[in-house]
């Protein structure tokens, strides 16, 4: 194979027929330099060559070139200065064209060193007697002062727009109104602004008024404009809001999208004002037929609609009430269409049009999408719990797809039940036998904890839910923490309905929890279990009489906290040397005993990771008896002498157990020490549940401050 020699490049041959005498290879190669600069070839080399034919009377290659120049404008500031004489002579071209064609480009270009020159073509421009110009002057004026602020404000165009809003032609009225808005929005995007700035659009009512002449005027985008205006125009009174409604009310026949949707918001914005019933009726009904019409576009402006429709159905759920079979999906609609219109038809669900939403749903859950399939059983459960009347309709449709046994569906559908049971507890107990026939089929997680909490929910009306449950707990380090969770909370509520035949599968999963988990909320969640059960597993259950309790107590902290108030006031006189701060701050060694007595009570006091429950010895000190047993030790006696050279690491080793022998469980022991003791914790629960009395002598209240005093005095 011959090598060839090496070509001239690309570049070089454009730059030769850009200066080439004839006018129409001149012509040719700009355009092919827009080519390769529109397949992203770097042909900024080119920029000189290409300004050399920027004067000419041809308006496409004029065209041509200006959109070079705004496309390499930022990577040669310098050079652009050059075509500065140029824009400037197309501003007074006879040519409207061009003129507006001049000062649109100048505004794109972005290059602060040609700013200044652009001032005085745009006050021109601006009073140009072509509307074309002016209108095109008008979004220049936007595009400089996001350039430069101060430069818009100092040559008065904010005022020269302002008096633009009269314009006797609607699209110069509409694209002052859009140069307004933006530098509106830019100007409130500043967190120093003040209403006063310049920069603030605000309209009045005369404003509205030429804004409501030109509406009906300007063009689609232009309509757009002066309706975003109008929404953010705040009503006088409730005249000025339905005349507003009524002019906006043809916009609805707008065949453009955004125009339908524009004179939706600015309806449902000043509807807030109107008092009269039947016009709001009537605007509420004439809102329906152009939604409609919007499914039908194309699936991308269909979905923008349908997240519309969403958020106006939240708000005014009777838009679409007799509309819910336009929103039935079509086979070759995409997905993300279909699970809008699967939200719309839940949310317009009702007594009259469940069935046939049931059946459309049913059909829905045979299809090959298995996302579609999920969202649509999902859908099932949602009017399950929306409409009363429909749930048994609902479960039996579920029960039908169950019976399919496609894994996928199963899945769904059990994720679906728990939240059905959620809402009608003891209603369909029947359903549950499925449900737990089907236990196999499940491999999800979410699957997994939602029948899980079924079984230990239902656990008295399931026979076998130790045996069930047994077989989560065989595998619970290998499962997800959700499932973990939802385990550990079943089987303490299997325990609490049924003791004597959990008893074993308590013992184990708890165990299991607290030394073989690696989730820190699985383990926790196991010690407060572990910790209330072996206390009182009566305190573990709700109690119906708590809420008559509270609402005994409404208007005190008790309805505040939602908690009794023996869980949160001390029992007992509590006094005022209890609550005063450093009474006897002088008495150095009295101080010192109440610290040690602090310590006394810290290690005496009830801890949650101590599962031991047996009681204290009867001979054992406490409270400021304690004192005595702690002063025989040599950082107890240097610290009631007054001798301690470091009270705070003596008083440490004190309360690390220097000073007292406190027994702790091993690791492996269960509830009071091992199986044993658990047995006897429960065998001693009275049957009737009470609530759980305080285990320490001193009111919480006053011992919490007595420790903090008690630190602080020492030292």
């Amino acid at each position: 194979m011959s090598i060839r020699a090496p070509r001239k490049g690309e570049n070089y041959e454009l730059s030769v027929d850009l200066n080439s005498e004839y006018r129409e290879k001149r012509k040719d190669a700009i355009k092919r330099t827009i080519a390769s600069m529109t397949v992203g070839k770097d042909v900024s080399g080119l920029f000189p060559d290409v300004l050399k034919n920027m004067q000419t009377e041809d308006l496409e290659q004029k065209k041509l070139v200006y959109l070079y120049l705004m496309n390499y404008a930022k990577t040669q500031p310098e050079l652009v200065i050059l075509a500065v004489n140029t824009f400037v002579k197309d501003t007074d071209d006879p040519n409207p064209l061009i003129r507006a064609l001049a000062i649109r480009t100048m505004g794109c270009l972005r290059a602060e060193k040609i700013i200044d020159y652009l001032c005085d073509p745009l006050q021109k421009c601006l009073r140009d007697e072509n509307p074309y110009v002016r209108k095109t002057a008008a979004l220049c004026v936007a595009k400089l002062y996001d350039l430069k602020p101060e430069l818009v404000i100092d040559n008065g165009f904010l005022e020269q727009l302002q008096e633009m809003i009269s314009d006797s032609n609607p699209m110069v009225v509409a694209n002052t109104v859009a140069a307004l808005t933006d530098i509106h929005n830019a100007a409130t995007a500043q967190p120093s602004t003040s209403s006063s700035d310049p920069g603030i659009f605000t309209i009045t009512s005369s404003i509205l008024n030429k804004l409501l002449i030109a509406l009906n005027e300007c063009s689609e985008w232009g309509r757009v404009a002066v309706l975003n205006a109008l929404a953010r125009y705040v009503a006088q009174d409730e005249k000025e809001s339905e005349h507003i409604c009524e002019r906006v009310v043809p916009q609805f026949q707008h065949v453009n999208g955004s125009v339908v949707l524009a004179a939706v918001k600015v309806i449902m914005i000043h509807m807030r004002n109107v008092r009269r019933e039947e016009l709001i009726k009537q605007l509420v009904r004439k809102m329906a037929p152009p939604l409609v019409t919007l499914l039908s576009s194309p699936p991308e402006v269909q979905w923008v609609a349908l997240r519309n429709i969403n958020l106006l159905l939240q708000k005014r759920p009777d838009i679409l009430s007799n509309e819910m079979r336009v929103f039935f999906c079509k086979y070759n609609d995409p997905l993300y269409v279909k699970v809008e219109k699967l939200e719309i038809m839940v949310r317009l669900a009702s007594e009259k049009n469940v069935d046939a939403l049931l059946s459309e749903l049913k059909e829905y859950a045979s299809e090959v999408d298995v996302d579609f399939v999920r969202k649509s059983i999902k859908a099932i459960g949602q009017a399950a719990v929306k409409i009363d009347a429909a749930a048994e309709r609902c479960v039996n449709v579920l029960l039908d797809l169950i019976a399919t046994r496609v894994s996928y569906v199963v899945q769904e559908a059990v994720v679906v039940m728990k939240d059905i049971f959620r809402k009608y507890p003891s209603t369909y107990e029947g359903v549950i036998p499925t449900l737990c026939a089907n236990l196999d089929e499940l491999d999800e997680p979410e699957a997994k904890a939602s029948l899980i909490w079924i079984i230990g929910e239902y656990a008295n009306k399931i026979d076998n839910a130790d045996e069930l449950l047994g077989i989560f707990v065989d595998t619970f380090t290998e499962e997800s923490y959700p499932v973990q969770l939802q385990t550990l909370t079943a089987v303490v509520k299997l325990f609490l309905k049924k003791p004597d035949s959990a008893q074993g599968v308590v013992q184990r999963v708890l165990t299991t929890a607290t030394k073989d988990c690696d989730s820190p909320d699985v383990r926790d969640r196991a010690y407060i279990y572990w910790r209330l059960l072996s206390t009182d597993p009566g305190a573990a259950k709700v109690f119906e009489t708590l809420l008559e309790e509270l609402l005994g107590e409404i208007s005190s902290l008790a309805s505040v906290y939602h908690k009794p108030e023996e869980t949160f006031v001390g029992r007992g006189r509590i006094g005022a040397d209890a609550v005063r701060k450093g009474t006897d701050v002088s008495d150095d060694r009295f101080s010192t005993q109440k610290a040690l007595q602090t310590v006394v009570a810290g290690q005496q006091a009830e801890n949650l990771l101590d599962f031991d429950d047996a009681p204290a010895m009867e001979g054992e000190p406490s409270g400021l008896a304690a004192t005595q047993v702690l002063s025989q030790t040599p950082a107890a006696a240097s610290l009631l002498a007054g001798t301690s050279n470091n009270p705070l690491d003596d008083l440490v080793s004190i309360f690390g157990g220097g000073g007292m022998v406190v027994s702790t469980p091993a690791p492996g022991f269960g509830f009071g020490g091992g199986s044993a003791g658990f047995e006897a914790g429960l065998s001693s629960v009275p049957a009737t549940p009470s609530m759980l009395a305080p285990q320490t002598p001193a009111p919480p209240l006053q011992q919490s401050q007595s420790q903090s005093d008690d630190l602080l005095g020492l030292f």
